[in-house]
């Protein structure tokens, strides 16, 4: 099967184009003939090896990235305990650092909680672009356990996590103020925002002008950090993004009047229940799947070139 990794790590030209045999099928899982990998973060990072800690010793090179992917039902495992069936368009979460590797490849063996239907109606790419993401804004906002009617602030808004945290955030009944370049507010409001600021430095004032008395919570998908502390009314909160590796500490430190969270969307890797409930929004129309651009696989050193040149909105698909 055609895989996607990297043996050094390095630049987008790091990512080699490998010929690897077709995982075999374990005890309650599904093999997915993928066909569509979206481009994440974390795939960069692996990439670079900033994950190296979690992949060297424990599973053996190529390095796959890939975090999301959308495909069909192979084959499934007779003791898996799912109502999917092969043929099923289904999309899933994979975490790389796990021993199935990442999602770039034909074909991907997981733990039957990691697959759900895709949207219906969706293409392959565009069901791609769902579950890490979604999961990560789902996993923010549960973390934080805010009351419908509360005020929460989203930094980058226009990106892929930022913009399900705000339609998510709408669909739990929150209010939500977004941030946005003036490019990005006609997209920013489209997903729900009630209020658009300005993106950068200063985004805390401009949040405590539409909320004079700060926001109950920040889902900081920008990764700005102390930037939005002054935006939060004491005794609020604060989610943190990580997308792989194991949780840390809070680059934020101690804080006396925000409590800090840390979202770590692997410990959602087998919350079936959570990525299907995305499936059905995405199905109602509530949340947007949103695709920037694809590539065919062979071209994955272009895509990672093209995401780490900035400004993509959606996610930027890899085709298999």
């Amino acid at each position: 099967m055609k895989t996607v990794g990297v043996f050094h790590y390095g630049e987008p030209e790091a990512l080699e184009v490998v010929d690897l045999p077709i995982p075999k099928v374990g005890p309650g899982q599904i093999r997915v003939r993928v066909h569509a990998a979206a481009v994440n973060p974390a795939d960069v990072l692996l990439r670079r090896g900033y994950t190296d800690q979690f992949l060297a010793g424990r599973l053996t090179p190529p390095y796959r990235p890939g975090m999301d992917a959308a495909g069909v039902v192979d084959e499934i495992s007779p003791d898996a305990v799912t109502d999917l069936q092969v043929g099923d368009r289904v999309m899933a979460v994979v975490i790389p650092i796990d021993p199935s590797g990442g999602a770039y490849a034909e074909y991907i063996v997981l733990d039957a909680r990691q697959v759900v239907r895709a949207p219906a109606g969706t293409t392959h790419a565009e069901a791609a672009t769902l579950p890490m993401n979604g999961l990560t804004a789902r996993r923010a906002l549960d973390v934080l356990g805010l009351a419908p009617g509360d005020w929460i602030a989203v930094t980058g808004a226009a990106g892929a996590v930022g913009g399900y945290a705000v339609q998510l955030a709408k669909a739990d009944g929150l209010r939500v103020v977004a941030d946005a370049a003036p490019a990005d507010e006609e997209l920013v409001r489209s997903l729900g925002a009630d209020r658009i600021v300005g993106r950068g430095p200063g985004i805390a004032e401009r949040i405590r002008e539409v909320v004079p008395g700060g926001v109950e919570a920040v889902v900081d998908a920008a990764v700005m950090g102390p930037e939005t502390l002054p935006a939060v009314r004491p005794g609020g909160q604060i989610a943190l993004v990580r997308s792989e590796g194991e949780p840390g500490t809070s680059p934020l430190g101690e804080q006396e009047h925000v409590t800090v969270q840390n979202v770590f969307v692997p410990e959602y890797r087998y919350a079936s229940d959570k990525l299907d409930a995305l499936r059905a929004l995405a199905e109602e129309g509530r949340i947007s799947l949103r695709v920037a651009e694809e590539f065919p696989a062979n071209q994955a050193a272009e895509a990672h070139r093209r995401f780490e040149a900035g400004g993509v909105r959606g996610r930027l698909v890899l085709n298999f």
